[in-house]
């Protein structure tokens, strides 16, 4: 059962991590009654909705003199958590870049969240199947013999 719950664990919280980014997304940022709220009056939900607002605002990758990218500090922080994914190679880190990934393309930086989740997920799959072998339908490990259909 222990085994049951160490591999489920980290896909149960990124599925947890997705559900909160998008309540984050549609509660707050996209919300017209928390807009206009936050048109008349201060609280605590608009500072949230501000931070998260700046979070996919705030960055701007220079790629060449005509051409730049918009990436927020979600991107930034997904890419960082993929390059850690592929040198560093444990299941946290592995989870890590699936989490920020999520939040990433959830809160609108999509081509850097969808590696980093991409990344992540692949990773944290080969990093738990490491050290099984594939099951052999054939019967060959059992040393069953077989007939010429």
């Amino acid at each position: 059962m222990k085994s049951v719950l160490r591999l489920t664990l980290p896909w149960l919280t990124l599925i947890l991590i997705g559900a909160g980014a998008y309540a984050l997304r549609y509660g707050l940022v996209e919300s017209s009654d928390v807009a206009h709220l936050c048109d008349t009056g201060r609280s605590f939900t608009c500072d949230v909705r501000h931070a998260t607002v700046m979070g996919f605002v705030l960055a701007r990758l220079q790629l060449t003199a005509s051409y730049s990218y918009q990436m927020g500090i979600y991107g930034w922080v997904a890419l960082v958590a993929a390059a850690l994914a592929l040198f560093w190679k444990k299941p946290f880190t592995a989870w890590l870049s699936a989490a920020a990934g999520m939040v990433a393309v959830v809160l609108y930086c999509f081509a850097p969240g969808a590696l980093a989740l991409l990344v992540g997920c692949l990773r944290l799959v080969r990093l738990q199947s490491s050290g099984t072998a594939p099951l052999n339908h054939h019967g060959a490990g059992a040393r069953q013999v077989h007939g010429q259909p």
